[in-house]
C-alpha cells in the first residue's frame, strides 16, 4: 500500500492569458523548501516562457525547466507536459552559465515534439498572415494533434530506441505531413517539401534525442517522486487560454488549470492542494484572440517587459484593465475541477511597482480607480480567496503579504 503524501503540496496557476508572474510565484514558494522541493510540469511545454530574476541578479527564461531552480529545487515533467527535445538541451545550456545544473525526471508517458510538428505549426502560421490563431511556432500544438493518430504517436519512452523511432519519424514525414497539411489547406512547394524530406533533419533529431536521454531520467509515472517533497505544480499559460473554457480557436491545446495537477494528485494519494492563483494589477494578452476592455497603448507609461517582446508569432503585447467580473469567474469555474480535493486558495497580484499613480480596474463594467491596496483587497473578495499576496518588484525578496503594500 502506498503511504499518503504528508509533504505540502502546492499549485501555481496563472488567472489570465499567460504571462501573469507564475514564474515568480514558484521561485518564491520553492525558496521556501531549497533543494528538497520538486516542481511539477503537469501542463503544456516548452512554449511556455516564465521569467524569474535570483535575488543576485541572475536571470533565466523557464521553458521546460521549473521556475523553481534558482532556488534548488528539481523538476518533473508529467505526462500532460509536452518535451521537445529540440530546445531542452539549449535551456540546459544556458542554466549551466549561470551556475545551474537541475536534476531533470520525467514520466515517460509524456509527448515529444517532432520538427514535422514544427513545421506544420510554423507553415499554416505563416499562412494565416493576418487571421493567425496566436501559436508561438513551436509546434505544440501540431504534436497533440499527431499523438491522437495511433500509427504516429509515440510518447518519450520511444527515445530509446532510435532505430525504431526513425521509422516512426520517417512514416511521419511521408504520411502524416502531406495529410494534415491538405487538411489545413496549407500547400506544401517545392521548398517545404525539400525541407520535409531532409534526411539531415531527422538525423539531428535522433542525435536531439539521444541528449535528451542522456539529461532526463525517465520513470512510470510520478510514484517515482520522493514521498517527502514538497511538491509545486507549475502550470502555463492563463485559464483564459484553457482549451475546454477558452476563446477557439485562439486557445491552448491544454487544460491549463486545475483539471491536471488534480488528475496527478490523485495518481499521487494527495489530500490537499494549497493553489496560489497568479494575475497582473492589469491584464496583457501576448498573441490574437479577443481582450475585452483592450487599450489602446499602456494603462502606465512605466510598464516594461522583457521577456513578451515583439515577435513574427505573437505580435506585440496587448493591454487591458483588471476585470474583477472576468477574474472571478475564471477562478469560480476551475475551482470547480477540484471539487472532490481539499484545496485552499490565494491571490497573488503582480507587477504593482508597474502601476504609476492611482490603480485603476474594471468592476461591473464601470471602472474604479483607487490605490494599488485598494485593487488587491477587491480582487481578492471577488474571488474569494483565502489570502492575497502581492509583488512590487522582479524577485522573490519582493513578494509579501498584500497587507505589506498599506505601509509602503
Amino acid at each position: 500500500m502506498t503511504a499518503r503524501r504528508e509533504a505540502p503540496v502546492h499549485a501555481v496557476i496563472g488567472a489570465g492569458y499567460g504571462d501573469e508572474g507564475k514564474g515568480l510565484a514558484t521561485d518564491a514558494l520553492a525558496s521556501r523548501y531549497g533543494d528538497a522541493a520538486v516542481v511539477v510540469r503537469a501542463n503544456s511545454g516548452a512554449q511556455a516562457g516564465h521569467t524569474v530574476v535570483a535575488p543576485d541578479g541572475r536571470r533565466h527564461v523557464f521553458h521546460h525547466i521549473g521556475s523553481g531552480s534558482f532556488a534548488g529545487s528539481s523538476t518533473f515533467l508529467g505526462r500532460r507536459f509536452v518535451s521537445n527535445p529540440m530546445l531542452l538541451g539549449g535551456e540546459l545550456a544556458e542554466l549551466a552559465l549561470k551556475d545551474v545544473l537541475p536534476r531533470v525526471v520525467a514520466d515517460s508517458r509524456g509527448l515529444a515534439t517532432t520538427p514535422y510538428d514544427v513545421m506544420l505549426n510554423q507553415f499554416v502560421e505563416q499562412d494565416r498572415a493576418g487571421g493567425r490563431h496566436g501559436s508561438c511556432g513551436i509546434g505544440f500544438g501540431e504534436t497533440i494533434e499527431r499523438n491522437l493518430k495511433p500509427e504516429f504517436a509515440f510518447g518519450l519512452d520511444a527515445l530509446r530506441d532510435p532505430a525504431a523511432l526513425a521509422v516512426v519519424l520517417d512514416r511521419i514525414r511521408r504520411e502524416w505531413v502531406p495529410a494534415r497539411a491538405a487538411r489545413l489547406g496549407v500547400p506544401l512547394d517545392a521548398e517545404r517539401l525539400e525541407l520535409i524530406g531532409s534526411d539531415a533533419v531527422l538525423r539531428n533529431y535522433l542525435d536531439d534525442a539521444a541528449a535528451f536521454l542522456a539529461a532526463v531520467d525517465l520513470v512510470d509515472g510520478p510514484r517515482a517522486l520522493p514521498v517527502d517533497a514538497p511538491l509545486i505544480f507549475e502550470n502555463a499559460q492563463g485559464l483564459l487560454l484553457d482549451q475546454d473554457r477558452g476563446v477557439f480557436p485562439h486557445v491552448t491545446r491544454s487544460n491549463t488549470g486545475l483539471k491536471n495537477v488534480v488528475e496527478m494528485s490523485r495518481e499521487l494519494d494527495v489530500d490537499r492542494i494549497d493553489v496560489l492563483y497568479a494575475t497582473r494589477a492589469y491584464v496583457t494578452r501576448h498573441g490574437a484572440g479577443p481582450l475585452a476592455g483592450e487599450l489602446a497603448e499602456k494603462p502606465w507609461p512605466g510598464i516594461s517587459d522583457r521577456t513578451n517582446v515583439p515577435n513574427p508569432w505573437q505580435g506585440t503585447l496587448r493591454f487591458a484593465l483588471l476585470d474583477l467580473d472576468v477574474l472571478g469567474a475564471a477562478i469560480g469555474a476551475d475551482l470547480q475541477d477540484a471539487a472532490d480535493v481539499a484545496v485552499s486558495h490565494s491571490l497573488l497580484v503582480t507587477c504593482l511597482d508597474q502601476i504609476d499613480g492611482p490603480a485603476q480596474w474594471t468592476d461591473g463594467g464601470a471602472i474604479s480607480s483607487a490605490s494599488p491596496e485598494a485593487l488587491v483587497q477587491a480582487a481578492a473578495r471577488r474571488v474569494e480567496a483565502g489570502g492575497s499576496m502581492v509583488s512590487t518588484g522582479p524577485t522573490r525578496d519582493h513578494v509579501s503579504e498584500a497587507s505589506a503594500i498599506a505601509a509602503a
